[in-house]
């Protein structure tokens, strides 16, 4: 059998074109197609980008013309006079597994994003053991910072494939979004890279270097390898993926009074998933597993303090339930005292039950930095948009923030610890729930938490 005609170098572009099979046209008009859209969506901020129209031709060489042998390999197969199988089936494996990462490298980058709740603090609303679908269009995806990375890994490679980096930290590319079809709203659950994941201890990434460093000193975290592990430094796209409720806006005035947060003055809605923590005191009655499964108390959340004392996370109607039980003699929300250092770190008398007021700024914003204000928005201009911030002048902010916290309020690290979520963190928000494994069940079908398949609505 001959080589393809389609292949021939010595045939003329009329001869190509009218040698194309209508399977080829098809092909050539859907992913031309695609082609001309995404690019339009990229440009829709910055027109310059339209530039990448010029590789159209590629497209129709691809499929019509095949001046360049994208398929060359293909020489070796079957009935062919190189017939080569081994060759053969070398390179078509080597063609599909490059066509499935560039396929998941870009549906992973500006569509879809699949993400593990690992802990407790958006529940009642998303529990852990949730699998989400995050929506990356929605807010308008991001160009990444760090385009040289492997799919579907974060920042490290686990340790069967040797652990280190996943990703080249150059080239690195400027900030930019494409067009969204919505903004961030009050209430949204939103998906971001963790602010301060810029700079983390390897073996102790939690609570992050920022709060390490304020407890114990820089210079013990940074010696104390053996505790803390090596210091690694990450570009936005690599930190971190965390979830939150996004509950202040760009120019909101956020305070928080006896646990309840105040936007501009008005509390916020109520939400049944709210939970706080508790001391639960009982007669010395013991509480069963299996009457802290029916009120919906995880095994994580279980905490016994005493013989007699117990701390729990709970909703109100979960605190309700509690407090019908004859042998429970007390219930007491944990003192605000307990809940460790917040944002900005030594600056403040604030505490994560009362907090505030506090102001997110908006891009545009031009506000005078005072003594007063100056360390709540000092790491803005440090380590987010690298501009000098000195008391007394005006500051024009680069940016819109976000002020995000947890439902499960007493067990949430979020922007009371930490700070804003600044713009160009932000990631995507959850579309649906397409996998929920129980980790407190036994069994394969009865870890499934099949009722939660398919959910969208995580109010």
């Amino acid at each position: 059998m001959t080589q393809d005609k389609h292949t021939s170098p010595k045939m003329s572009f009329k001869e190509r074109i009218n040698n194309t099979t209508k399977k080829s046209w098809i092909s050539a008009c859907i992913w031309g197609l695609i082609y001309i859209v995404f690019i339009i969506w990229v440009a829709w901020n910055d027109w310059t980008s339209l530039a990448w129209l010029l590789l159209l031709p590629i497209i129709l060489d691809m499929f019509i013309t095949h001046y360049i042998p994208w398929t060359w390999w293909k020489k070796y197969g079957p009935n062919q006079p190189t017939e080569n199988k081994t060759l053969f089936v070398i390179f078509s494996w080597i063609d599909a597994i490059l066509f499935a990462l560039v396929a998941v490298y870009f549906i992973n980058l500006y569509l879809f994003q699949n993400y593990q709740i690992p802990s407790s603090s958006l529940e009642k609303s998303l529990l852990v053991g949730d699998f989400l679908c995050v929506d990356k269009m929605s807010y308008g995806a991001r160009v990444p910072n760090t385009p040289l990375s492997m799919p579907l890994v974060q920042h490290t490679f686990p340790e069967w494939l040797g652990g280190g980096k996943s990703f080249f930290s150059h080239p690195q590319w400027e900030y930019k979004r494409l067009k969204g079809w919505r903004a961030i709203e009050k209430g949204d659950i939103v998906v971001f890279n963790f602010p301060t994941g810029d700079t983390v201890c390897s073996k102790a990434p939690n609570p992050d270097y920022y709060t390490l460093c304020h407890q114990y000193g820089k210079q013990v975290v940074e010696k104390r390898t053996d505790r803390f592990g090596e210091i690694v430094v990450r570009p936005v796209d690599r930190r971190e993926n965390y979830v939150k409720r996004c509950v202040a806006t760009p120019g909101d005035t956020l305070q928080i009074i006896d646990n309840v947060v105040h936007i501009n003055g008005i509390p916020e809605p109520k939400r049944d998933g709210i939970q706080l923590n508790y001391f639960v005191v009982t007669d010395g009655h013991v509480l069963t597993p299996s009457y802290l499964n029916k009120i919906g108390i995880s095994k994580e959340d279980r905490h016994k303090i005493d013989t007699d004392v117990y701390l729990f996370p709970l909703t109100q109607e979960m605190k309700g339930q509690l407090e019908n039980n004859p042998h429970i003699l007390q219930i007491i929300v944990q003192p605000e005292e307990q809940g460790g250092f917040v944002y900005p770190l030594g600056h403040t008398s604030w505490t994560r039950d009362n907090y505030g007021p506090i102001y997110i700024p908006k891009k545009g914003d031009k506000i005078l930095i005072t003594e007063e204000n100056f360390w709540i928005y000092n790491r803005i201009a440090n380590a987010y948009e690298y501009k000098p911030m000195r008391i007394g002048e005006y500051y024009t902010f680069k940016m819109d923030y976000y002020w995000m916290m947890g439902d499960n309020r007493h067990n949430s690290a979020d922007s009371r610890y930490w700070g804003f979520v600044p713009e160009d963190h932000i990631v995507g928000r959850p579309m649906f729930i397409w996998l929920s494994i129980d980790k407190d069940q036994t069994g394969l079908f009865n870890r499934i938490r099949w009722k939660r398949i398919g959910q969208t609505n995580f109010d």
